[in-house]
């Protein structure tokens, strides 16, 4: 079936499961929102114990959706992967640094003989919160902003350097923090990660103190989110964005080229307003109805509004990955690609994506199908976090 797809249409299509596989990564950041909110929300040890083993439910499903993603980012546009991951890897650096410290806290927080004690790994939990979600969320402002870096494939020649890919300053992808754009963004995500939190763990832990404190946080998150997130997606559409002539692959600018990509391209805009109204309707049905069921507004409008994005930073003749070194360097899905032959294996592959997909629906309801209670930290001990 794949083998009669012509590359581009492989190169659109994988270009979808990574945009698929970003906004599940967006959407399981509830975790990392809700790793921020311990000490808010929980104001005993009890209460924190609860909030943490509840996340400690879901912590994997977001490392391994980060995996997946580089995986599959490698696998369909390595010269993306070798460029970014390789060029601006003091921000990658600090990434897997987050969730390391992460992987540790989990395990050791409630160990015997804790000599750091839980406070400690409580606050790694917190930083791996803060520094993924605005670092992650700042990384991807640059898929439409920019970087600064070149490639050259003759380097390959140079025996001394074959590097096709080079980074063109020496804060290796540190600088992305000065445009205001990309920071919007990472802050957006931030706040975005600490609502979903906040439905999370009132979806799944039993406490009225709890409940109580949350509906304040909400409103406290969800108006910065909103200025954030306005502004980003204001700016985005106003702003000159990356285009390519598919003939000659001639990088340019466009006035409101991501403006035109939605006009362009209406079932997106379709996507990307019925995640935002999604995501706002969760957050009114939690405030003015109290609902504890609203994570399931809010996360699938997450899911659509983050696809929407992705799919307009790289489908329409769109450079997903500027450079603002060069623009001719710029990467596009066409020429940043895997083989027809790759591209077609892998796809026979992707398949299987909507069996994991129902495998961690069915997981997920496995393991919530009971709201965790102060009682349930001293039933097992050896599943507590």
């Amino acid at each position: 079936m794949f083998e009669t797809f012509t590359i581009l249409t492989l190169q659109q299509y994988w270009w979808v499961i990574i945009s698929v596989l970003a906004s599940l990564l967006v959407f399981l950041m509830f975790v990392q929102g809700g790793q921020t909110l311990i000490y808010t929300l929980g104001k005993t040890d009890t209460e924190q114990s609860m909030i943490v083993n509840t996340l400690g439910r879901k912590w994997e499903l977001t490392f391994t959706t980060l995996v997946t993603f580089g995986g599959a980012f490698f696998a369909s546009f390595p010269l993306f992967y070798s460029t970014s991951f390789g060029g601006a890897y003091w921000v990658w650096m600090a990434i897997l640094f987050a969730f390391i410290i992460q992987a540790i806290s989990y395990e050791y927080r409630s160990k015997p003989n804790n000599f750091l004690g839980k406070r400690t790994f409580e606050i790694f939990l917190f930083a791996n919160g803060a520094l993924a979600t605005i670092l992650i969320g700042t990384a991807v402002g640059t898929f439409f902003n920019g970087s600064m870096f070149s490639v050259d494939k003759m380097n390959l020649t140079q025996l001394y350097d074959p590097a096709i890919s080079r980074w063109e300053t020496p804060f290796h992808g540190l600088e992305a923090v000065l445009n205001p754009h990309n920071v919007a963004l990472g802050l957006a995500v931030f706040f975005l990660a600490r609502i979903l939190g906040i439905l999370y763990i009132v979806n799944s832990v039993k406490s009225e103190e709890i409940f109580k404190r949350a509906q304040k946080q909400m409103i406290y998150n969800a108006v910065p989110f909103l200025v954030f997130f306005l502004y980003f997606v204001i700016a985005l559409l106003l702003k000159d964005g990356f285009a390519y002539s598919p003939g000659t692959g001639e990088v340019f600018m466009e006035h409101y080229k991501y403006l035109h990509n939605f006009i362009q391209m209406p079932l997106v805009l379709v996507i990307f307003l019925a995640g935002v109204v999604l995501v706002l309707a969760g957050i009114a049905l939690f405030l003015f109805k109290k609902s504890i069921k609203a994570i399931w507004l809010a996360g699938p409008g997450t899911v659509f509004a983050v696809l929407a994005l992705f799919l307009v930073a790289g489908l329409n003749n769109t450079a997903f990955y500027p450079s603002t070194f060069n623009l001719q360097h710029s990467l596009t899905i066409e020429n940043s690609s895997s083989s027809h032959y790759t591209l077609t294996a892998m796809s026979y592959v992707s398949l299987f994506v909507p069996v994991v997909i129902a495998y961690i629906y069915w997981a997920w309801k496995s393991i919530n199908n009971k709201p965790i209670e102060a009682s349930d930290l001293n039933e097992d001990q050896t599943h507590v976090y």
